[in-house]
Parts: C-alpha cells; sequence; structure tokens
C-alpha cells in the first residue's frame, strides 16, 4: 500500500475536482491520490548504432494502436519519440494517434472518458521558446491529454512551457488553431476551448504536463520549478541522470556514482513533497514497490511483459 508520505506527495487539487468524471482518466486518478501507471507505445524494434536493422515483419500504425488498445491494465499511453527529431517522429506520430482513435480510445456515452489518453514528450523549450510553442501545438492538435517537458532548467523556462498549453484566451500563448482534436475529443470546437485547459491550473481543464528535471542546472533550481503552479507531475529523469552522474577515468574506464544519482532522484522527490505536487518515475518491475514506498506515485515504464509486471506489481502495492 501506499505510505502516508506517498499520499501527501499527492496532494495537489481542491476536493471539489475529485467528484468529477474526467475525460482524462490520470486527473481522476491524481485527484483521488492513486497512483498512476502510464506504458510506452508499442512500436517496431528499432536498429542500435553499430547495429545491423532488426529483421522481422514490421507492424503498422493500426496494428501497434491495435496493440496498446488491448492492454487495460494501464491509465496513459506514451508517446516519446518526438524529443530528438520533431519533423522526423511527429508524421508517424499523426498515424499513430490517428489509429488510437479509430480504434476507440475514446469511450463515448454520456460521460465520454479516453480508456487509453496519449501523454507526448516535447523538445527543449528553452532554446526558441517560440518554436516550442508551435510544436507543441501541433501535439495538442492530435487530441492528446498530456505534454512531457524534458530537461526543464529553471522556473521561467517551465512556465513557458504551460503557457504553450493554455489558448490566448486562457491567459497563454497557445493559437486558435484546434487541428483534429475536438473530433479526437468526440465534442464541437467551443466545447474543446473551454475544456483544453491546463489542469490543476484550471481546476476543470482536462490537459495535464509533466515536468522531467534531468540535470544538474535543473537540481539546481528544482524548488523553484516545483512551485511552478501548473505543474501537474514532476520526475527526475533517472535515465539520462546516470549520464549525468557518470565520468571517465585517466585510463578511459566509466564510472558511474550511484550515491550522488540517487540523491539527485531523493532531491526531486523532496521538492514534490515541499510543494505538493505529484512526484514520477520511470519505473521497472524491479524497483517500482520500492519507489512507491518513498513517496513517487505517476509511473512511465517499458512496453512488453516486463512492464505489464512493473504494472500488476504497482496496481497492487497501491491498492489498484
Amino acid at each position: 500500500m501506499l505510505t502516508a508520505a506517498a499520499v501527501a506527495t499527492l496532494s495537489t487539487v481542491p476536493a471539489t475536482t475529485q467528484a468529477q468524471t474526467r475525460l482524462n482518466a490520470v486527473i481522476d486518478l491524481l485527484a483521488a491520490h492513486k497512483p498512476v501507471f502510464g506504458l510506452y507505445a508499442p512500436s517496431n524494434p528499432r536498429a542500435r548504432p553499430g547495429q545491423p536493422a532488426p529483421t522481422g515483419p514490421v507492424k503498422s500504425m493500426t496494428e501497434l494502436a491495435q496493440e496498446a488498445l488491448a492492454y487495460k491494465k494501464l491509465d496513459y499511453i506514451f508517446e516519446g519519440t518526438m524529443e530528438y527529431n520533431f519533423d522526423q517522429s511527429y508524421p508517424p506520430f499523426t498515424e499513430f494517434a490517428k489509429a488510437m482513435d479509430a480504434g476507440g480510445a475514446l469511450q463515448k456515452g454520456k460521460s465520454p472518458r479516453f480508456t487509453h489518453g496519449l501523454f507526448v514528450k516535447t523538445p527543449e523549450i528553452a532554446p526558441d521558446p517560440a518554436v516550442a510553442t508551435a510544436r507543441i501545438g501541433k501535439q495538442l492538435n492530435e487530441g492528446v491529454t498530456g505534454v512531457v517537458f524534458v530537461d526543464v532548467q529553471s522556473a521561467e523556462e517551465l512556465k513557458k512551457g504551460l503557457a504553450a498549453l493554455r489558448f490566448k484566451s486562457k491567459g497563454g500563448t497557445r493559437s486558435d488553431d484546434v487541428g483534429s482534436a475536438p473530433a479526437r475529443w468526440g465534442m464541437s470546437e467551443k466545447e474543446y476551448k473551454e475544456r483544453a485547459d491546463l489542469w490543476p491550473l484550471n481546476p476543470k481543464g482536462e490537459i495535464v504536463n509533466f515536468t522531467i528535471v534531468e540535470s544538474h542546472e535543473g537540481l539546481a533550481k528544482v524548488r523553484e520549478i516545483a512551485a511552478v503552479p501548473g505543474i501537474g507531475v514532476l520526475f527526475p529523469g533517472a535515465g539520462t541522470l546516470r549520464g549525468v552522474f557518470t565520468t571517465t577515468d585517466a585510463n578511459g574506464q566509466r564510472k558511474f556514482d550511484e550515491v550522488a544519482w540517487e540523491a539527485a532522484i531523493q532531491k526531486v522527490l523532496a521538492a514534490c513533497k515541499e510543494f505538493k505536487v505529484a512526484c514520477g518515475y520511470p519505473a521497472g518491475a524491479a524497483d517500482i514497490e520500492m519507489r512507491m514506498k518513498q513517496g513517487f506515485s505517476v509511473f512511465v515504464i517499458g512496453w512488453g511483459e516486463q512492464g505489464f509486471k512493473a504494472v500488476d506489481l504497482g496496481r497492487a502495492a497501491g491498492g489498484r
């Protein structure tokens, strides 16, 4: 079960929000102080540097979407391919988003609800906020319910990213173009523009932000970052931080400072607890129960049997 510290970490929203049935199921879980489990979208094998290209059949986006939709124990699908080469990765993502919609990711009816909401990574905001705003707008126009900011290094950078998630009528910088999003959400453009706002800054909003801190610069300002109104979940970028805390000695040997790495993770968790922001972690089956006991409550997990095992372990530990 979750510890008292874990529950305290999640207290980010007004109690009135908890009674609502949301389009975005992740918000219901956060408001109810329950753990959240997301899986990376299934994908075709990719060639690694210096390795031959994978062999075997290549699945279509429709097949990958059907595979994702067939797994019912997750709370959201995480699509991370657009972090490094947005222009190359965005077109296949749009095909995947379209296939998810066609496959029934939105449960329609009196109270529509995403069974598999889409959360996407977006590249760094700081190098060019105007370009970042345009990229985020394109992602939102595909009907996503969450946007993940990578390598955030300051509160000011985060504020610019959060503004990109909000229409100008709500005080943000997102353009009025909405693309396919209203249809994907099963509503009119007018209704979409009312509901496609940032939660918990707007308690009735349906879009959630995940922010990742994964550098010395971000760690130095993690308290300021955690204090920014509108942040939904704060993550330590554990994988990237392994590189940050790995050095090469005079003999060319790589040395990983596990103590400093873990201290960095705990520094992010402490900021989450101090500012009552849910804290996320890229967990696996080997560590998800331990991280839940520490107070982490939102997880992004690799697709596949080991990922499914992690979800089962986490749901059991969290009483779900």
